[in-house]
């Protein structure tokens, strides 16, 4: 497919070192952002609890974090997921010692383990914070298994109380992920004894987690050196195949330009505080695989371009081989980049980070096959190999 009536004579060439100035400058802008705040690392890498909450009713973030800080924890990352909704994501500190002695729950649990468990507290209200410690149980909050053992605890028969626990748990599969009120479970047909047992010994807590990550500080330092060698053996992984390919400073230049994109989306990453997870090193690892592709289209035509433009000059040649091949990177680049932006507005708070390294790592891979790949081929021609042709 032809965007261009007839081909192109862009002089791509003519602007490569402003090209190597804008990308300079961005880059440097991102190692200085990198050394005065450093990455936004999700819990992935840094180790941490994150814990999404989900409140009956209307909460404010101020508040949220004003009941986190009496516990210690107003430190703590707190997101609000979508609009007009109740719901949050909560990203504890790393430093949890000082929760040894203030924790008085099991101890053969983490210690990011207990940073939930404090969580779950601050939140109650004292009412229901009351009820916790005498031992009640949170519907809101409890499992199928630990609403099963406090049945069969108190003389119901294991058939009826895992039925009973299946019905309560279903309630809770709705948008908030709460049971509003004691009526909802009195409308189940549970028996007379299992609601008696529900009202005596249970409490429905005006909010519930909807997911607990949690993360040790080892597992997440083993994570950065893994995501750190996949990148680096990626790379590697390239270099042999377009040396193979091609030629040995091809392949060279094309690490170059890669390496390029990555630090370029790292830089974009730390401009806008995007918080670094494994779904953000899964696109930082997907934009060298897809800026690599159109390189080597641009560069299997600079190779064909050589034999029939024997007497034309290096410039030239690169110059000729990207206009070529010039509608075929917009039509590319375009088409992926529409399904992008629609993950990106469309996609929600889930694939948002992934979606956003993804946007940026397009229009730069774009860019780089331009005015970077060529444009290092061209210098290799001009500072090693003297006069003659790449």
């Amino acid at each position: 497919m032809k965007i261009f009536k007839k081909e192109p004579d862009f002089k791509f060439m003519n602007k490569r070192y402003l090209a190597f100035m804008l990308s300079g400058l961005v880059i440097l802008a991102g190692i200085y952002t990198y050394f005065s705040k450093g990455f936004n690392l999700g819990i992935d890498f840094s180790g941490g609890t994150m814990i999404e909450v989900s409140f009956k009713n209307n909460m404010d973030e101020n508040v949220l974090r004003d009941k986190l800080n009496k516990v210690g924890l107003g430190k703590s990352i707190i997101q609000r997921v979508g609009e007009g909704q109740n719901k949050f994501f909560i990203k504890s500190i790393k430093d949890v010692e000082k929760f040894k002695t203030e924790i008085k729950s099991d101890e053969n649990i983490s210690q990011h383990e207990k940073v939930a468990v404090v969580i779950k507290e601050a939140l109650m209200t004292k009412e229901q914070l009351t009820e916790y410690k005498a031992g009640k149980l949170d519907l809101n909050n409890s499992s199928e298994k630990k609403i099963t053992d406090l049945l069969t605890s108190n003389g119901i028969l294991s058939d009826d109380a895992i039925d009973a626990a299946k019905k309560i748990i279903s309630l809770r599969k709705n948008e908030t992920g709460l049971i509003n009120d004691f009526k909802q479970i009195e409308e189940l047909g549970l028996k007379k004894r299992i609601l008696k047992v529900l009202k005596e010994k249970t409490f429905l807590g005006d909010f519930t987690f909807l997911s607990v990550e949690i993360v040790g500080p080892q597992v997440g330092a083993d994570l950065r050196k893994k995501a750190t060698l996949a990148t680096v053996w990626a790379m590697i992984g390239m270099l042999v195949y377009i040396a193979f390919r091609f030629r040995f400073i091809y392949g060279i230049a094309a690490v170059i330009t890669l390496l390029h994109d990555v630090l370029i989306s790292l830089s974009f990453i730390l401009f806008f505080n995007i918080e670094v997870s494994l779904t953000v090193v899964a696109a930082l690892l997907t934009i060298v695989g897809y800026s690599l592709n159109d390189t080597i289209v641009i560069f299997d035509r600079v190779r064909d371009n050589l034999k029939l433009m024997r007497k034309d000059n290096a410039e030239n040649i690169l110059d000729k081989s990207i206009n070529q091949t010039l509608s075929r990177t917009i039509v590319t680049s375009g088409t992926t980049l529409l399904t992008v932006l629609a993950l990106f507005f469309l996609g929600g708070e889930v694939i948002h980070t992934f979606a956003f390294t993804l946007l940026v790592g397009i229009v730069v891979g774009t860019y780089s096959s331009i005015y970077q790949s060529c444009a290092w081929l061209k210098i290799w021609e001009r500072f090693f190999l003297k006069r003659k042709k790449i």
